[in-house]
Formats: C-alpha cells, sequence, structure tokens
C-alpha cells in the first residue's frame, strides 16, 4: 500500500517456526461470507498477483477440492457454503457417489452420501510463498532482516495517560516505532508478555504423514473428510494424512529456539486418523509411510485469528492464532492488517476476528482458554449448526437472575463466558445447567452420559425446523405478541460517558443529538459511525443524571460487542482535549425488558402511585418497582408496547418475581434471546453485524434518517456526501411463502441473476413464514436504484442449492407503521395471532 518504511524481523530464517511443514491447503468453500473474500484474495496473490510482481512462481498446484459426506445433514452443510459462495463467483459442484468415482477413482464411495467439488481449489508452497511474498515487499521499499531475535517492546504513556508503542529492542539494535504487527504465531504470546499483554491462544502439537506413492494419486484433488475429521492432500505421487483428533496433545511451553524442530508423534493419538483414511481410500492401507511431521500449532477459543490492534496498548497489532489455516488466510488477512494500521480500520467487516471480541476476563483465563480452545481443535471438522453451543468454558459469568431463571427451565446459551437466556423448557422438570466441562471423555477422562444440556442442544442439529424447540420459541413469540414477555438482557453491554464535556463528546460520536434538546428525559436511538461511513454500531443513548447531578449519556450495546464500543468511543474521544470518560457498568447492572400488550397494565399493578401511562415512547422516568430503585425506559426491540426495566444488580430478583407474579396474571411468560431475535428480525429492527456492519453505510441500509443535518460528528463528511448520491447496494427485506428454515447467507436472485445474500433470517411466527434481510446489488443492469426498480424485480432465494420463490419489501410486512410499539392494536390481528399461538 506504499507504506514504504516496513520493517519484518524475523528471528531465524524465513519459514521457520511452523511455516516450513505446514500443509499449505487452500479450500475456496468456507462458511463465512468475510473469510471467502479473505480466502480469495490470498488465492489471487498465489495465481496471478506475486508472480507478475516478481517473475517468479509461487509454488501453488491448482489440485481442486473435494469434501465428502455421509450423512444429509453434513450435505445440507456443504450445500449451503455452495451457495453463499456463488455471490464470490466461487465454481463448484455438487456430487454423486458415483460422479465421486469419475473425479477421484481411489475413494472408497459405497458409505457416501455425495460430497461438493471445488475445481479452483489448490496447495501452496510454504518456501515458494514465503520467497514471493517477500521479493514482492522488498519492490516497494520494505526490509527483511534475518538471525533478528526481538528482545523487548517498550511503550511510553502520552500527556493522556495512553500506553502507547515507542520502539523494538533486538540483538541488533533499537528501532524507534509507532507500530508493531506480533505476527509471531506460536511464539506471539512471547511477544506480548513483553508489555504485559494477553494473546489468547493455545498450542497443540499438530501432525501429518506423508505416505509411500501410491498409483494414481497424482491426478486427485485434495480432500476433506469432515465426519472422519481427517484431510487428505496429494504430493506429488503420495497422500499427505492429518486431520484433528479429539485428545490433541498440549504444548504447555514452546522453547524459543524452536525454529525448525519436530516432535515424535504419537501414534496412540494420531492412529485414529490413518485407520479412517485406509477406510476413505483403501489404497492407503496398502501404502507405507515415508514421513511424520508433528509440529506446534496455535488455536484460539473460538476457531477464529486474532487481528486488530491492541485495546490496552496503542500501535501494537494482533496477527496471529490462524488455527492452522495462516497460509490460506494469510494474503487475505495481511491485507486487511495493512488497512487497520494505516487507516485504522479493515476494509472488510473484521468483528469476528477483531481481538477486542474478548473481554479482559476471559482472555486472561488460562483454565477458560485451555478447555475452550481443545473445544475448537476437536471439532474443527464438525458441522457448523447455526444454532449450537459451545460445551467448554461454561458458567464463568453468570447474570444476576442466572438462578432463578434456572429453576425456570431456561435454556442458556453462551456468548464470550456470559450465560444469557436462550429459551425455556418449563414443563420438563430437568436441570439445564451446562455441567463441567469433560473434554469428551479425552485424556482419560470419561464423558458425561446422562447430561440434559447436551440432549437439549442436540436437538437443534438440524438444518430443517428444530421440532419441539420450534414450537417452544414460536410459543415465546406469540405469548410476546398477544400478551407479555419477560426477558433478561442484563448481559448486554452498559456504556456511560461522563463528565463535564460528556455533551460535546457525545455530539463528536454519535450519528443523532442525543442531548433531547427540549425533550425530558430521552432515550435516541442513533449510529456511531467511522470516517468512512460505515456503520460501527446502531444503539440507544438515554441522557440521564448522575447522583451528583451531572449530565451522563447511558448507551446500551450488543453484549459480544461490548469491548469493541469501548474501544471506538475511547479511540474517538482521546486526543480532543474533552473533559470526558467511558465507563463501563455491565457487571453492576440489570435490565428486564417487559415486552406486549399487557405489558403496560403489568407494570403499572406493581408501580403503584407512578403513572406509567404517561410514559411517552423513547423517554425514560425513575420510579420503584417492589420498593426497589429503577429507571423505566419506554422502549422496545421486538416491535411491541414495552418496557425496559434498569436497576442494580441486587433489585433485579425481587423486581423480576414482582413482575412476573403479577404478569402471570395476565398470561405472561418468560423469553429468551432465540425469540427475541425472531421478533425483532419479524418487525426489521437492526442486528449489528448482520443486517448492518462496519461495510454498510447508513444510505445502503436505509438509515439516513438516523444521521443529522447541519452537524459534525465522526462520519458527517462521508454521510453528507452519500445524501445527492444512488446507493450500490441496498438492505431489502425479503419473505419466502414455502416452509423451509432460512438461517442467513441464503443467494438472493432477480431476474434469474445472483444480486446479494442475505445477512440474517428466521422463521417470522407472526406471519407465519420466513424473513430475511440482505443487500441487493442490481450492477449497471439499471441506471438507479431506487425502490420502484427494487421491486419490480422477480425474486428467488436459493437455500442448499434449491432456489424458491419470494417476495421483495422496502420494510417488513408486519406491523410496517410500528403501531403496535405505540399501543394500537387490532383486534381482529390479536384474534390471528391467538390462533397461531393456539396451534403450536
Amino acid at each position: 500500500m506504499g507504506a514504504g518504511r516496513v520493517l519484518l524481523l524475523e528471528k531465524d530464517m524465513l519459514t521457520a517456526g511452523t511455516t516450513w511443514h505446514t500443509a499449505g491447503l487452500l479450500w475456496r468453500l468456507v462458511s463465512h461470507d468475510f473469510e471467502m473474500e479473505v480466502t480469495e484474495h490470498t488465492r489471487k496473490l498465489m495465481t496471478e498477483v506475486l508472480k507478475e510482481e516478481t517473475g517468479q512462481e509461487t509454488g501453488w498446484v491448482q489440485t481442486g477440492g473435494m469434501f465428502t459426506a455421509y450423512t444429509k445433514e453434513r450435505m445440507d452443510s456443504y450445500k449451503a457454503m455452495a451457495t453463499l459462495g456463488k455471490n464470490f463467483g466461487i465454481e463448484s459442484h455438487v456430487l454423486t457417489p458415483a460422479e465421486i468415482s469419475d473425479i477421484h477413482p481411489l475413494l472408497d464411495v459405497s458409505k457416501l452420501t455425495g460430497a461438493v467439488y471445488s475445481p479452483l481449489d489448490g496447495t501452496m508452497d510454504p518456501s515458494g510463498t514465503c520467497m514471493t511474498y517477500t521479493k514482492a515487499a522488498s519492490k516497494y521499499g520494505a526490509q527483511i532482516v534475518e538471525n533478528c531475535p526481538v528482545i523487548d517492546v517498550t511503550t511510553e504513556e502520552d500527556s493522556l495517560g495512553i500506553r502507547r508503542v515507542s520502539s523494538v529492542v533486538t540483538n541488533q539494535g533499537t528501532i524507534k516505532t509507532k507500530n508493531v504487527i506480533n505476527c509471531a504465531g506460536v511464539w506471539a504470546p512471547y511477544i506480548g508478555q513483553m508489555i504485559g499483554i494477553n494473546v489468547p491462544q493455545v498450542t497443540f502439537r499438530h501432525a501429518y504423514v506423508v505416505t509411500e506413492a501410491i498409483e494414481g494419486v497424482s491426478k486427485v484433488p485434495n480432500v476433506r473428510d469432515h465426519d472422519g475429521s481427517v484431510y487428505l492432500k496429494r504430493q506429488g505421487d503420495t497422500l499427505q494424512v492429518g486431520g484433528y483428533e479429539a485428545n490433541p496433545v498440549y504444548c504447555d511451553k514452546v522453547e524459543k529456539d524452536f525454529a525448525f524442530g519436530l516432535y515424535d508423534l504419537d501414534w496412540d493419538v494420531f492412529g485414529r486418523h490413518i485407520e479412517i483414511a485406509c477406510d476413505i481410500v483403501p489404497a492407503v492401507g496398502q501404502s507405507g509411510i515415508r514421513s511424520t511431521v508433528c509440529g506446534p500449532e496455535s488455536f484460539t477459543p473460538d476457531r477464529s485469528p486474532l487481528l486488530g490492534e491492541s485495546p490496552e496498548v496503542r500501535g501494537f497489532f494482533f496477527g496471529s492464532g490462524f488455527n492452522s489455516g495462516g497460509m490460506m488466510l494469510g494474503g487475505g488477512a495481511g491485507r486487511e492488517i495493512a488497512h487497520w494500521v494505516l487507516n485504522g480500520k479493515p476494509e472488510l467487516n473484521l468483528f469476528a476476528w477483531d481481538v477486542r471480541r474478548f473481554p479482559s476476563h476471559v482472555a486472561t483465563n488460562k483454565a477458560w482458554l485451555k478447555a475452550k480452545s481443545h473445544e475448537a481443535y476437536a471439532k474443527h471438522y464438525c458441522i457448523a449448526y447455526h444454532h449450537d453451543q459451545p460445551l467448554a468454558g461454561r458458567n464463568s459469568r453468570h447474570l444476576a437472575l442466572h438462578e432463578t431463571l434456572l429453576r425456570r427451565g431456561c435454556f442458556f446459551e453462551e456468548k464470550h463466558g456470559w450465560e444469557r437466556p436462550g429459551y425455556f423448557v418449563p414443563d420438563e422438570k430437568k436441570n439445564l445447567s451446562p455441567l463441567e466441562y469433560d473434554y469428551y471423555g479425552s485424556y482419560n477422562g470419561e464423558k458425561h452420559e446422562n447430561y440434559p444440556y447436551r440432549d437439549q442442544l442436540e436437538q437443534d442439529y438440524t438444518f430443517d425446523y428444530p421440532g419441539k424447540v420450534h414450537s417452544r420459541i414460536g410459543k415465546e413469540c406469540l405469548t410476546c405478541r398477544t400478551s407479555a414477555c419477560m426477558i433478561d438482557t442484563s448481559y448486554m453491554g452498559k456504556l456511560f460517558i461522563t463528565g463535564p464535556d460528556a455533551s460535546r463528546a457525545a455530539r463528536h460520536i454519535f450519528s443523532r443529538d442525543v442531548t433531547g434538546g427540549k425533550k425530558i428525559r430521552p432515550c435516541t436511538y442513533t449510529l456511531m459511525l467511522n470516517d468512512r461511513g460505515g456503520i460501527e454500531s446502531d444503539l440507544v443513548v438515554a441522557k440521564v443524571e448522575s447522583k451528583k447531578g451531572e449530565t451522563e449519556y447511558y448507551m446500551t450495546v450488543g453484549g459480544t460487542t461490548t469491548e469493541y464500543c469501548k474501544g471506538h468511543l475511547s479511540d474517538n474521544l482521546r486526543g480532543l482535549g474533552l473533559n470526558c470518560n467511558v465507563e463501563d457498568r455491565t457487571e453492576a447492572m440489570a435490565i428486564l425488558s417487559l415486552q406486549g400488550p399487557k405489558s403496560c397494565a403489568i407494570l403499572q399493578n406493581v408501580l403503584g402511585k407512578d403513572d406509567i401511562t404517561k410514559l411517552r415512547f423513547s423517554r425514560w422516568m425513575a420510579s420503584k418497582i417492589a420498593g426497589f430503585p429503577a429507571i423505566i425506559m419506554r422502549l422496545s426491540f421486538v416491535g411491541e408496547l414495552g418496557f425496559e426495566i434498569h436497576c442494580a444488580n441486587e433489585y433485579a430478583k425481587p423486581i423480576y418475581e414482582a413482575v412476573m407474579e403479577e404478569g402471570g396474571k395476565h398470561g405472561a411468560c418468560d423469553m429468551g434471546y432465540r425469540a427475541m431475535e425472531s421478533l425483532s428480525t419479524e418487525v426489521g429492527f437492526h442486528h449489528w453485524g448482520h443486517s448492518v456492519r462496519t461495510d454498510d453505510t447508513p444510505l445502503e441500509a436505509r438509515l439516513m434518517h438516523l444521521c443529522d443535518q447541519n452537524a459534525t460528528y465522526i462520519g458527517s463528511d462521508a454521510v453528507n456526501k452519500m445524501r445527492n448520491q444512488q446507493p450500490k447496494k441496498i438492505l431489502t427485506c425479503f419473505t419466502v411463502d414455502q416452509p423451509v428454515q432460512l438461517f442467513g447467507h441464503e443467494t438472493i436472485w432477480r431476474n434469474g441473476k445472483t444480486v446479494g445474500y442475505t445477512r440474517n433470517a428466521v422463521h417470522a411466527y407472526a406471519l407465519d413464514k420466513g424473513i430475511s434481510f440482505g443487500y441487493v446489488d442490481i450492477g449497471s443492469d439499471v441506471p438507479s436504484l431506487n425502490n420502484e426498480v427494487l421491486l419490480s424485480g422477480n425474486y428467488e432465494i436459493e437455500r442448499m442449492g434449491v432456489r424458491y420463490p419470494a417476495t421483495a419489501h422496502i420494510n417488513s410486512p408486519f406491523d410496517p407503521e410500528f403501531k403496535r410499539m405505540m399501543g394500537k392494536y387490532s383486534a381482529d390481528e390479536q384474534n390471528r395471532l391467538r390462533n397461531i399461538l393456539e396451534k403450536l
């Protein structure tokens, strides 16, 4: 990108560490949209760019890649990836067992259901790749220094007390720099320790073997047998066999001088891979083993890399923890890191890789990291079910109502350490608490035999409607639409801007004026943008008063984005000379959300003298419930008349019990996040990270009304330029009448052409059909992308290779005028919803 003064320090020689012995596989079909883009950039570097830049071959071998399946569920997961891949120009073919034999005659297809084949997959040569990378970088002024170990990374505090990188100390001298990227792989934690930063990754011994020559193998594609957790890589006339076992060997410590070292292969651990390989390719059983490779490899708690700037030390960037996919992801990840360093943000939405996704309390918890990383390794090839939950690292953070909700039949979900309510099973008297992690019976341990939580979880292991779970969530949704529901949303982040200059800071940060003007006790739905106009967050901000009578701005943000949002606030407020602070009070506060047409009556009966009916929408009031102080906000994330009760953690239980005791008289029930996701999507509300992301703008997301004119805030220059522009893509709602479960990442077709993919999708119980949201990019087919043109097309939604007729909408067809939130209900509509509820 022309930065010029870039220096790569290599402790030993290039390819040392884990690079020299990597398998170097590149698979184009992956589960997530941004990972497809990252991988495609790497492949383009290998096949086109580096060869043109250097005149040298990278060592790329186009072998093709095949994923084999033994079950319908596995085949469904492949079809979902292939469907998403169409949006990125990824050629793939779904094969029958007979067609598999035509392409890979050495495979035993007798037990296979099918396969998906990607003909442009291939293998990267580690030496050739590194040599051409560094030669191309040197061409533009980068320097590469080998045999140069880093001894220390120094920091200093600026005038605002912020720690910043100041230099790197090596055996050859000290280098002054403001930016360091920690790409030391397995050894990245050593670098982090130099400045007191934890790198949340764990090291395992990871191995493969190379067979003797096998006749006919030189023309077959690479194979992943996910069900067997094994891969077979074509390597000349031999096969390289590797995989992911349930009992990997931990490396408590990797020596600093382990540059080109290997471990002895533990056949008791690795042997299962050979057995499965012999079943897959019988010729392996007649072949000998030519060589073995067992080296260290780093893995993270969620199988995603660690990228981005440290929230603790400015100028210290992460670039490690690639979960054995460093070669495949490295080219695209390198591009994004370059943008991060030079522009402050990646171009793609990489929140799932941003190191700030981990709250500090879990990133430093060694037991949590070890258990979570083990499960991530052991399940590396498992099917990525949409609602799967980890069994490792559970019960590390509880909400104030955890035990209360558990007794009421709550099935909890885990989000970065938090246990949050997923849905309720009130009629089955069983303990649904996750048990202590059993490592799936590995390491001479015993696997839990009687495990109700795991049994309940496995009901969601499908790509169709999940049976009883589907009905339970539907009952919660429709009870909310016809009576009332209570959901504990305390897992959400609770951030405050405080200090004498809080109002000035708020005007700088948010796209709307959240000071309220003449409004009394306002709650404002607004955006946080970046300089490009990308959406960093959509959130509600309440103007409140501290105990000292000072103005504060209280933000509620998604629980998984709390650290991310704190970073955005801090990054953009520091250096402005404002006397303000960002405080995180998540741990100290609870939020109980009472929603539904009867919520007002329920709440009024527990408030006593305070008249809740006078509280206007998007306002708050201070009151007492069951004698305990609380702030009540009239807000809704599900499109109903509703209220949020914000209180200290110690008051959550008595307030909840008082409200639900009264709620029981009105038919109210508990509700979890699964129902809340369905309800909010059904009414057309946004979910950051899905329908809106950093790579979406207010113009594209139909949120220009949330961006003040004639005001200056972060992103306002970019927004003002948008006001006279046509969007290149536009957020659109789709409904599908046929009874198919939608999850998101389905392909959108318009008039026979792919025009995008869905970002999020649910079954909408009130509509009794699937509903999804995605960005439509018609491209050059029409001169301008307006609503009339948009709705004129013939749409289909492709799910797992099958296209279903779809109807496009500008807004959700359910209550598009948001009358229900204003307390305006139609008797006929309520009767219709009650009839649907009775049938569940």
